[in-house]
C-alpha cells in the first residue's frame, strides 16, 4: 500500500485545444441529428429511468487528507439523483448498455471549478465501469461518430484503424463492455472511472451498493426494481475515494488504467441515503432538463486528465444543443 501524494500532473498536449474545438463542432452536428432522430434530450445517457431525493452526509473523523472540498467537514446534504441507459437512444432495459448513476449535492457553496464565480452544486457522474474504454478522448469521439452512421461505416472505421482481424477483435471488445452483465442500481458498484481533484491531492470515486442481494426480473424495469425496494425503506450506498499514489500505479491522464486497490485503498468519505422518488411529473422534467456535468463542481473538485477535458467541451455543446443552462 503506497501513501496519497500531491506529486500529481497533469500534461496537456501541443494540439489538444485544436481538436477539442473539432470535437465541438462534432458533437453539435450529432446532438442537431440526434434531436431530429428522437427529439429534445441528451447526447448519451438520453434515457432517464429515475428521478430520485435523497441526502449526502459527509461523514465525519475522515483521514486528514480526505478532509478536502465538500468533505472538509460533516455535514448533511440535500441530493437530486438520476438513473439512465447509456445510449443516444431510448433503447429497452433489457438491451446492453453502459448504465449511468449521477448525482446532484445540492446547496454547495465555493469557487467554481470552471472559474468566475461560485457554484451552488457538486456533481458527481458514475457508470458501471471502472475505467474507460480509451486512453484518451480520441478514440473515443471517432468510434462515436462512425457508430453513429450506422453499422457498416462503424465496421468501415474499424478495419481502417485496426486492419480487418483487429477490426473484429475490436468489435467484440466493445460488445464486451456494453453486455456487462447488470443486475441493478441498488446492487452494483458505480465509479467516476476518471480522477477529479480532492483539494491537493487526485482522487477517483466509486459508489458502494446498497443491497446485495439482486432482484431476478430487476433488467424487465429497473426503475421497477428500485422502486419496489424503497417500499421497504430507504436505500443507503457508501461513497468512497481512491487517492493518486504515483504516476505508475495511478496515471491522470490515462483513464483506461484502472488504479490498484491494493495500492490505492479506497476511503468512505459519505453516505448517500436514497429515500423518496420523484413521482411528481414537474420535479421528474426538472431532473430531465437539468445539467448533470463533472465540470459542475467545486474548485476543490475540479476534473483532471485528458478525458475530463473533453467532456467539458462534450457537456457543454449538448447543453447549449438542449437550450439548458
Amino acid at each position: 500500500m503506497k501513501p496519497p501524494s500531491i506529486t500529481w500532473q497533469e500534461h496537456v498536449a501541443p494540439d489538444e485545444a485544436e481538436r477539442f474545438e473539432r470535437y465541438e463542432q462534432m458533437f453539435v452536428e450529432m446532438q442537431q441529428r440526434r434531436v431530429e432522430r428522437f427529439g429534445p434530450g441528451r447526447s448519451l445517457h438520453r434515457r432517464g429511468l429515475l428521478a430520485l431525493r435523497g441526502t449526502f452526509e459527509v461523514l465525519p473523523k475522515l483521514p486528514l487528507y480526505a478532509q478536502q472540498g465538500l468533505f472538509a467537514r460533516p455535514q448533511v446534504y440535500s441530493a437530486w439523483i438520476r438513473f439512465s441507459n447509456g445510449g443516444p437512444d431510448r433503447l429497452a432495459d433489457k438491451k446492453p448498455d453502459v448504465r449511468g448513476f449521477a448525482i446532484k449535492i445540492l446547496d454547495v457553496h465555493g469557487p467554481s471549478a470552471l472559474g468566475g464565480g461560485n457554484t451552488t452544486s457538486q456533481d458527481f457522474l458514475l457508470i458501471n465501469h471502472e475505467v474507460f474504454s480509451s486512453a484518451t478522448s480520441e478514440p473515443f469521439v471517432e468510434l462515436l461518430a462512425a457508430a453513429e452512421r450506422g453499422f457498416f461505416p462503424l465496421l468501415g472505421y474499424l478495419i481502417t484503424k485496426y486492419g480487418f482481424f483487429g477490426a473484429f477483435g475490436q468489435m467484440r471488445r466493445l460488445m464486451a463492455i456494453a453486455d456487462k452483465p447488470f443486475s441493478g442500481f441498488a446492487t452494483e458498484r458505480f465509479f467516476t472511472a476518471a480522477p477529479f481533484a480532492c483539494g491537493p491531492y487526485a482522487v477517483r470515486a466509486r459508489l458502494l451498493p446498497a443491497s446485495d442481494v439482486p432482484f431476478p426480473f430487476a433488467s424487465e424495469d429497473w426503475a421497477a426494481d428500485i422502486q419496489t425496494r424503497l417500499a421497504d425503506g430507504p436505500l443507503e450506498h457508501r461513497f468512497q475515494i481512491q487517492f493518486f499514489t504515483d504516476e505508475e500505479t495511478t496515471p491522470i491522464e490515462d483513464a483506461s488504467v484502472n488504479w490498484s486497490e491494493s495500492e490505492a485503498p479506497y476511503v468512505t468519505v459519505a453516505k448517500l441515503k436514497i429515500d423518496q422518488i420523484g413521482s411528481n411529473e414537474a420535479f421528474v422534467e426538472e431532473i430531465e432538463r437539468a445539467t448533470f456535468d463533472p465540470w459542475t463542481a467545486l474548485k476543490d473538485h475540479r476534473p483532471l486528465g485528458e478525458i475530463m477535458r473533453a467532456r467539458k467541451v462534450a457537456y457543454l455543446a449538448s447543453q447549449k444543443e438542449r437550450a439548458v443552462g
